[in-house]
């Protein structure tokens, strides 16, 4: 990921015939999106530890691993492709990560500070508090850096493409930028998988 995503000035994409509009938000995935909103807030209204370890475990894990699969083996692969294939992929793959993301980073936060406080990791006299800190300051950061970052790159990529005649210049630097924020956040999960072993074996 250096400077592979580098793409010639002022190179636009030659509209084919019929080329068919991206959906920005693929609405096939809203129902799942649903889903896993109602499950979260079932799971905190009724102080449900399963649910709310269920969904903390399974939004982080899949927060980290799509971080570290983006940022570390989908960048450097997606450098050596060609313009128009590069293009081709971010049509299929950037309309799931606009519904993904947000979901998994709400699964993660919404149900880590009731499991923490479940588990009174939040009383200051916790030997775990420390710990805790320390991880809602990295994960504050992850969460910006998603919600603020990536996901308008993401969104402005798909509307780019959704023109008569696509910027290459520019879809290549909206790239660019969503694959090296990815990886940042990626290498910031391995700090909290460390946080959150420490905090599980305390």
């Amino acid at each position: 990921m250096t400077d592979e995503l580098d793409v010639a000035p002022q190179a636009h994409f030659a509209p084919p015939t019929e080329r068919p509009r991206i959906q920005v938000v693929p609405l096939k995935g809203l129902p799942v999106v649903a889903l896993a909103v109602v499950f979260v807030a079932v799971s905190i209204a009724g102080n449900w530890k399963w649910g709310l370890m269920f969904s903390h475990v399974v939004g982080g894990g899949l927060w980290t691993g799509i971080d570290l699969f983006v940022g570390l083996v989908i960048g450097p692969i997606l450098g050596r492709l060609s313009i128009p294939t590069r293009a081709e992929f971010s049509a299929r793959f950037m309309p799931k990560m606009v519904i993904i993301m947000p979901t998994v980073v709400m699964m993660t936060l919404a149900t880590g500070f009731q499991v923490a406080r479940q588990l009174g990791n939040l009383n200051p006299a916790s030997p775990n508090h420390a710990w805790l800190i320390a991880s809602f300051c990295v994960v504050g950061v992850m969460a910006a850096i998603a919600l603020g970052i990536l996901e308008p790159a993401n969104i402005a990529v798909l509307y780019e493409m959704n023109k008569p005649v696509p910027n290459g210049e520019r879809i290549g630097r909206l790239m660019k930028r969503f694959i090296y924020t990815a990886g940042i956040t990626g290498l910031m999960q391995v700090a909290t998988l460390v946080i959150m072993t420490r905090v599980a074996t305390q």
